[in-house]
This record gives structure tokens, C-alpha cells and sequence, in this order.
């Protein structure tokens, strides 16, 4: 009788050792499966249990995610099992009746067991079943003891997702930002920089370490006042007012030994629970080409109204000069009059047509009407043309005799060529004006050359964009910068290339040549 007492405080010290270790590890230990295994260990041994499993319930069923004690045999009917579709709708009174029965028959009758339900948070997440070879049923402080285990499993389960979820949303938050175009820094409550992308390291032209954890005032500096209130003005001022208040500001960004950057900065303020800001998240977004767009529409704008203005007011003028009541015009002069109102309707015609094709290609490209198409005869047809605006400059067709005949678009190629040559005229004051074709195994190259001032180098990769003219071209002549343009799509869409060149030497001047497939 003496043996009870003395063995009793024993095992409660035990148990109470074995929480405690627990309860440490729950606080030390991240890792789930180290946990659960250590927590089914001493469930086992505390129980006087041969064996034990712990199984978790998952979107897709029962998972063991803790076993021992357990033969591999055993171990290996056990998991797919659990995986069937029948057992994932079990509930944990169903599935340790389901388990109860199985080791009573895999056992032959001389394994008994009982499982407890790990709850967290009102919400089951799994269960602990443990294993005996005596018959007696579980009392009910074993099960008391057991649920104590049981809760520390929950514990450990639950902090592990937790842990999980959290380390899952740092990464997809760390891929987002790090594939992100944009570049996006993060301040914080104190307006520093806590971190940034990659795409704001490359647009700021800095190293990470110069930006992050240095003030927003010292990275984010304007060349001139921007266009809004900047961030630290805006704050003085109350912002934000509400969670979803977010602040543009768009300027000219200093970037150290870089030029200026135009970017646009939206910043998005994250609120703690008093209304306090607690974040900054802001996205930087290069503006350079929607600058350079709003700067091309205005030049096309004013552009195109001159040109229109020219033929019309000519149209208007000459028209109203014929039909004074007051004067007596003779043949000659109303025939020179008809004949510039003819010209310069033909001019605002043709600036109409290359709008729409510009508008054209814009909404889907140019629609090719294929046949075969001999560029040589097309060449002197162009020629022929241009002879009465050539003001005494020759203009000539260079083929061999038998240059092939290429399958394409004759209207097309032969705006093509007319949109080259008017170029010439226009570009080249004086001197020839020639149209040659070589003939190669896979292509042919066509190539319209003047004698004039030639290209300036800094224009040369954008002379075939569309509305684009040089600053002398723009002094110098009429045009709306739609020709090239024009020119290059066609090419493209027979799927050739285009490109232009300074002819050096004592003949010097510009060629435009393009490829066409034979």
C-alpha cells in the first residue's frame, strides 16, 4: 500500500515535466513536425501505449502527420487510406470508431485505443489516437491526460499554419514587389525607407544600400517644383484623411550623376486601427514615353493645322480672287488659278488619306491586296509622276533587264515609292533623284537616293516613327511627318525592312533603301 503514494507524486511530476518541455518547445520550435513527433512520444509513453498517430484534416482529407510505434507495413495501408475520398468527410468521433476497428482487427483483438480531437480556436484541426495491448479501456484521467496533450498538439498545429501562412504571404509579397514593372518602395510610419524593388533600384540608378532606410525627403528630390504637392507638404496638410486616400505627384526625378527621370510617384498610406499612419507604399512609374506622346500630339497638332491651313487659305484665296464681280480675268490667269486650286486640293487629299492609312495601322495594320508586281515598270510609272513637280531635277529608274517580279500590293509599293521620292524633292533642292533595285538570292533591294544635305545622325532611329520630324525639317518644309511612317508599314507588312543611310564622298546625300522577299 506503501508503493502507490510514493509512485503517484511521481508521475504527476513527470507529466508536469513533460508540459513544461512542451510548452518550451511550442515557444523555441517552428518546426511542426519535430513538435507533433515529440508531443505523440510523450503522449505514448505517459499513456503506456505501444504506439501512436497524429493526423491532421486538410482541404483534401486526412493527412498521419506524426506516427510511432507504428510498423512501416501498417504505416504504408494506413496512409492512402486516410486519402480516400469516403474518409476526408469523416468527423473525429467517426474516424476513431474507423480507427478503433482497424486496429482491433489488424491486431487480432489485442491492441486497444482511443483518440481525442486537436481543436483550435473552436475549429477542428486534427487528432492524437494512441495505442495499448491491454484490454482495459482508456480511463477517464487517461483521456484527461491526453487531452492535455492533445491541446499542446492543437497549439503546435496551429502556430506552425500560422507560422506557414505568414511566411507564404512574405514571399508572394516579396515576388510581387520584385516582379513588379513598377518600381515601389515601402516607408515607414517615420516616412524612411524600409525597403525596395528591384525596379526602383535600377530606375533610381542607385545601389539598395543608398536607399533603404534613408528618408523619403533624401531619395525622392525634384529638379523643379512637380506638378502636385509633394508627400511631406500633403502630410502637413492632414493627409490622408481616409485608408484609400492615395496621393499622386508627377516631376522631373534627380537620380545623383543620372539625368532627370520623369516619374509619376502614387503613394497608398496604410492606417493602423487608431487611424494612425502606419505605412507608406508608393509606385514609381517611368513617364518618359507618355511625355514624349503628349509632346508628339501637341507637335502633330500644330502641324497638321498648318498644313491645313496653308492649302485651304490658298484654295479660298484664289477661289475668291476668280469670282470677283469687280474684275475681268483672262484665260491664262484663270487656268493658274484652277490649276493651284487643283494642286492643293490634291495636297490636302492626299494629307487625308495618310491620315486614315496612320489610323489604319493603328487599329490593326494595313490589309494587303496580293498579286504579281514588276517594281521596274512601277518605278518609271513613279517617275513619270513626279516630273512636273521635279522643277528641272532629273528623276530615274535603275533596273536590270531582268529584275523578277515580286508577289505584293502595286498600290501599296507604289505609295511606297511615291512617299520616297516626294521625300527627295522635298529634302534635296537640287541634283538627281534615283530609283535602283538589286536582285539577291532570297530578296530584292530597292533604294531611292538624293543629293542633298543628307540625315542628321541624332534623327536617323526615329525618322520612320510616325509624326515625327526633325527641328530643321520642321522650318524647312511642309509635311506632317506621316511619309515614313507610312512607308515603313508598308514594307513590314509585305515582310521586308526598311532602313535609311548617309551617302559619304564627294556625291553625297541621303538613300532610303527597304527589302522585299522574292
Amino acid at each position: 500500500m506503501s508503493i502507490v503514494p510514493s509512485m503517484l507524486p511521481d508521475f504527476r511530476v513527470r507529466q508536469r515535466d513533460y508540459l513544461l518541455e512542451i510548452a518550451r518547445l511550442l515557444t523555441q520550435e517552428l518546426d511542426l513536425e519535430k513538435l507533433m513527433t515529440r508531443i505523440l512520444r510523450v503522449s505514448v509513453e505517459m499513456l503506456a501505449g505501444q504506439a501512436g498517430i497524429i493526423a491532421l484534416k486538410l482541404p483534401d482529407g486526412w493527412r498521419v502527420a506524426a506516427a510511432h510505434g507504428i510498423a512501416p507495413a501498417f504505416l504504408s495501408y494506413l496512409t492512402p487510406l486516410l486519402a480516400e475520398e469516403k474518409v476526408r468527410e469523416l468527423d473525429v468521433d467517426e474516424l476513431n470508431r474507423m480507427l478503433k476497428e482497424l486496429t482491433y482487427t489488424a491486431s487480432m483483438g489485442l491492441l486497444n485505443g482511443t483518440g481525442l480531437p486537436l481543436s483550435a480556436h473552436g475549429q477542428v484541426i486534427g487528432v492524437i489516437f494512441i495505442f495499448r495491448n491491454y484490454p482495459d479501456h482508456f480511463t477517464a484521467n487517461d483521456r484527461v491526460l491526453l487531452q492535455s496533450f492533445a491541446d499542446q498538439a492543437a497549439i503546435a498545429v496551429f502556430n506552425a499554419q500560422l507560422y506557414g501562412q505568414v511566411t507564404y504571404e512574405k514571399k508572394r509579397l516579396d515576388a510581387l514587389l520584385d516582379s513588379a514593372a513598377d518600381g515601389i518602395f515601402i516607408l515607414d510610419a517615420n516616412l524612411n525607407v524600409e525597403r525596395c524593388n528591384e525596379a526602383f533600384v535600377k530606375l533610381f540608378g542607385a545601389a539598395r544600400e543608398e536607399i533603404v532606410a534613408r528618408p523619403h525627403a533624401d531619395v525622392i528630390q525634384w529638379k523643379k517644383e512637380p506638378h502636385n504637392a509633394t508627400l511631406e507638404e500633403s502630410i502637413a496638410r492632414g493627409w490622408p484623411l481616409t485608408p484609400r486616400a492615395a496621393l499622386y505627384v508627377e516631376g522631373d526625378l534627380k537620380r545623383g550623376v543620372h539625368p532627370a527621370l520623369p516619374v509619376g510617384i502614387t503613394y497608398a498610406p496604410l492606417l493602423s486601427d487608431e487611424g494612425k499612419l502606419g505605412n507608406v507604399i508608393a509606385a514609381v512609374r517611368d513617364i518618359t514615353h507618355f511625355r514624349t506622346a503628349d509632346e508628339m500630339k501637341a507637335t502633330f497638332i500644330s502641324v497638321v493645322s498648318h498644313e491645313l491651313r496653308t492649302p485651304v487659305a490658298l484654295i479660298k484665296g484664289y477661289a475668291s480672287t476668280l469670282r470677283r464681280d469687280d474684275a475681268k480675268w483672262d484665260k491664262r490667269t484663270i487656268a493658274d488659278s484652277l490649276t493651284v486650286i487643283e494642286e492643293e486640293a490634291d495636297r490636302l487629299s492626299k494629307m487625308i488619306d495618310d491620315l486614315l492609312d496612320a489610323s489604319r495601322l493603328q487599329a490593326g495594320g494595313l490589309t494587303l491586296n496580293q498579286a504579281d508586281v514588276g517594281l521596274a515598270r512601277l518605278a518609271e510609272r513613279v517617275c513619270q509622276r513626279f516630273v512636273n513637280q521635279a522643277q528641272g531635277r532629273e528623276i530615274v529608274a535603275h533596273f536590270s533587264e531582268n529584275f523578277p517580279v515580286i508577289l505584293g500590293d502595286e498600290g501599296r509599293l507604289e505609295q511606297l515609292l511615291s512617299n520616297l521620292v516626294s521625300n527627295a524633292l522635298k529634302y534635296a533642292p537640287q541634283g538627281e533623284i534615283k530609283i535602283s533595285g538589286k536582285v539577291f538570292p532570297d530578296q530584292v533591294v530597292v533604294c531611292v537616293r538624293d543629293h542633298g544635305a543628307g540625315f542628321d545622325p541624332k534623327d536617323v532611329p526615329y525618322i520612320f516613327d510616325r509624326f515625327y520630324r526633325s527641328s530643321k525639317a520642321v522650318k524647312q518644309t511642309k509635311g506632317a511627318g506621316l511619309g515614313l511612317y507610312l512607308a515603313r508599314a508598308i514594307v513590314e507588312a509585305h515582310n521586308g525592312r526598311i532602313w535609311a543611310e548617309n551617302v559619304q564622298g564627294e556625291k553625297s546625300g541621303a538613300r532610303i533603301c527597304f527589302s522585299l522577299p522574292r
